[in-house]
């Protein structure tokens, strides 16, 4: 099982080459939920480094696809075609249609978030281009590894860092700040419920929620069956950061319960749904 990281700057995917097996990166004005996102001159770059240490890459091409959209996407498919790269993640079906019409080699990725639950739709998208597929945060350990164990793409989950709640392509944040005259630059907002604080990015790509709470499955990681595991830099500082893709890299049976304290020490974590069902009542 491989980790890869989702850095937040050429800097850490250099400083942290010993302890990952690949990256995911956006790119910026196609990318969503993402700690950061690159040009496509900085994606090049990124490239060389991880090639060069024999990393794998992954561009993610996420967000949810316009109709202006399509003639610069149809140039940066081929272009990304051409870096040898693993994967692209795609949330939007129209990668995968641009993907058969422009011929494009490159594996997809199926990244609908909260969509990736069972291993027959995974099945159905490994059909049609999609190698891998990156699966929702939202289900258990135990579905985690019944998919991985049972469908024929090959399988990626968070296993560290805030998890993405929602995305809404309304600009929420900003709506509410206009409606109320409000003045306020800051890049992040936060929202204050149930004795829990949210974070929220209001971005021009729309309004992303996080977690409350950092997803710390390093001790999970150890019997999960997916293919990868990921672990998220967003909003996490980046000497924290670096100690935890090395401990999620030299973790084993004799030191992750030390481990396990030391992150939870670090930071406010919880283990999100992976021992918690998602169960519907009807009131």
């Amino acid at each position: 099982m491989k980790k890869i990281i989702m850095p937040n700057s050429i800097k850490q995917i250099n400083d942290l080459t010993k302890y990952y097996d690949g990256v995911i990166i956006g790119l910026r004005d196609y990318a969503i939920n993402m700690p950061v996102t690159f040009s496509m001159e900085n994606i090049k770059e990124i490239t060389k480094i991880c090639k060069d240490n024999n990393k794998e890459v992954f561009i993610a091409l996420n967000k949810n696809m316009q109709n202006k959209d399509i003639p610069y996407l149809k140039d940066i498919l081929k272009e990304i075609d051409t870096l040898n790269i693993e994967g692209i993640l795609y949330y939007d079906i129209a990668l995968v249609n641009l993907k058969d019409e422009l011929k494009i080699n490159t594996p997809l990725v199926w990244s609908q978030e909260h969509l990736t639950t069972n291993y027959l739709t995974c099945d159905f998208w490994n059909m049609y281009g999609a190698k891998y597929v990156y699966l929702s945060s939202e289900i258990t350990l135990d579905e985690i590894n019944e998919i991985a164990e049972n469908t024929k793409a090959l399988t990626m989950v968070n296993m560290f860092g805030y998890l993405p709640m929602f995305v809404s392509k309304r600009h929420l944040v900003k709506n509410y700040l206009d409606t109320f005259n409000i003045k306020d630059d800051s890049k992040i907002n936060y929202l204050y419920k149930e004795n829990y604080l949210y974070q929220i990015i209001d971005s021009d790509l729309g309004t992303i929620a996080y977690s409350h709470s950092v997803l710390n499955g390093i001790q999970e990681s150890l019997d999960i069956k997916t293919d990868y595991i990921v672990l998220n830099s967003f909003s996490i500082p980046d000497d924290i950061f670096s100690k935890v893709v090395e401990m999620f890299y030299t973790v084993d049976k004799s030191n992750v319960l030390e481990y396990k304290e030391r992150i939870d020490s670090m930071l406010d974590t919880d283990l999100g749904f992976l021992y918690k069902e998602t169960i519907y009542k009807v009131k």
